[in-house]
């Protein structure tokens, strides 16, 4: 996990105000934490990194939606032109099957940052990505996120909520799924299996 993404992270219990969480790294490899402890100084959880993977499930949540056990699950370049980001900088999101385009998306997306939210297993590791796990709710901040793709078996709630939630304002979501209604955006357009909707 990248140490800088730390600021961006939230505890996954609700809280009456905006948290920040704490990270202490055990061992890194660059800018990586490869393994640590995110905790939360308004509850006292903590939740580990192990294997470069930060694991902010609620302690109720049952594991991740499992990703499609297709392969790729859409054109990179389709997915590239649809989110529209210009300039390096910044953090796209991409959650569940979404995250097998990350390797693509990485050189596309030159100098942005990919967090991949319960991503399916074997994707090559890159210095440019991190990886986490979460439950009912992405554990980032609100408007944190300058695009976000969201994979077909997550193209309900409260996913579809959750990845307008952490969208900066004016900026995509990207679906890979049709005929959708999203709360908090604007579409632009849907078909050939993506949906694409700006935050409002």
């Amino acid at each position: 996990m990248f140490i800088e993404l730390a600021e961006h992270l939230r505890c996954p219990l609700q809280h009456e105000a905006r948290t920040y969480c704490v990270l202490v790294p055990e061992q890194m490899d660059g800018r990586d934490v490869e393994t640590g402890v995110i905790g939360c100084p308004e509850c006292r959880r903590q939740y580990p990194i192990i294997g470069g993977v930060a694991d902010l499930r609620h302690p109720d949540d049952a594991a991740p939606v499992p990703p499609s056990a297709s392969g790729m699950p859409t054109e990179p370049g389709h997915v590239h032109a649809l989110l529209g980001l210009l300039g390096a900088g910044g953090y796209a999101v991409l959650v569940g099957s979404a995250g097998r385009l990350a390797p693509a998306l990485g050189e596309l997306l030159d100098g942005v940052h990919l967090v991949l939210v319960n991503a399916p297993e074997g994707i090559p590791r890159s210095p440019g990505a991190s990886a986490l796990l979460g439950g009912r709710l992405l554990p980032l901040h609100t408007a944190m996120a300058r695009g976000v793709v969201i994979g077909a078996e997550h193209a309900r709630a409260p996913w579809l909520a959750e990845g307008a939630r952490i969208l900066l304002r004016g900026l995509r979501l990207v679906v890979l799924a049709e005929e959708l209604d999203v709360l908090g955006t604007e579409r632009l357009a849907s078909g050939q299996g993506m949906w694409v909707g700006r935050r409002t």
